[in-house]
C-alpha cells in the first residue's frame, strides 16, 4: 500500500461520473493519502448533473463552471486536462484521481504516469 500522507489532487468529469459514488471514491483515496485539490467540472446550469450539488458541499469539492460552447463537443474534458496538467507541473502532488466514465481521458492518464504518478 502506499504512503498515507501523499498529496492527491482529484478531478471529476461530473458529465460522465454518477455523483452517489464520491463517499466511495474519497474513502479509498483516504486509504493512500490526503485529497488536497478537489475539483468538479460540469455545466452547473445543466440538470443532468444537479445530483452533483449537494456532495459539491458536503465533500469540499470545487466545482468549476464549463459552459457548453457547441453541443456534442468535450469543452469539459479539455478544461479538465488542461487544469490537470497545470497541477501536474505547478503543484507538488503525489498521486492524481481522474473520476471519469469517458475513456478520452487514457491519453491524459498516460501522460501522468509517465511523470511517475503511478497511484
Amino acid at each position: 500500500m502506499a504512503e498515507s500522507n501523499q498529496k492527491i489532487a482529484l478531478f471529476i468529469d461530473a458529465d460522465n461520473a454518477p455523483a452517489r459514488k464520491i463517499e466511495k471514491i474519497l474513502s479509498e483515496m483516504a486509504k493512500y493519502g490526503v485529497v488536497s485539490i478537489r475539483r468538479a467540472y460540469g455545466n452547473w446550469k445543466s440538470h443532468t448533473i444537479k445530483g452533483w450539488e449537494e456532495q459539491l458541499h458536503e465533500y469540499a469539492i470545487q466545482p468549476v463552471q464549463q459552459f457548453d460552447l457547441t453541443k456534442g463537443k468535450n469543452a469539459t474534458d479539455m478544461a479538465m486536462t488542461i487544469d490537470a496538467m497545470d497541477t501536474l507541473y505547478t503543484k507538488n502532488m503525489d498521486a492524481f484521481c481522474i473520476v471519469s466514465s469517458d475513456s478520452d481521458f487514457t491519453p491524459l492518464i498516460m501522460r501522468l504516469l509517465s511523470e511517475g504518478n503511478t497511484n
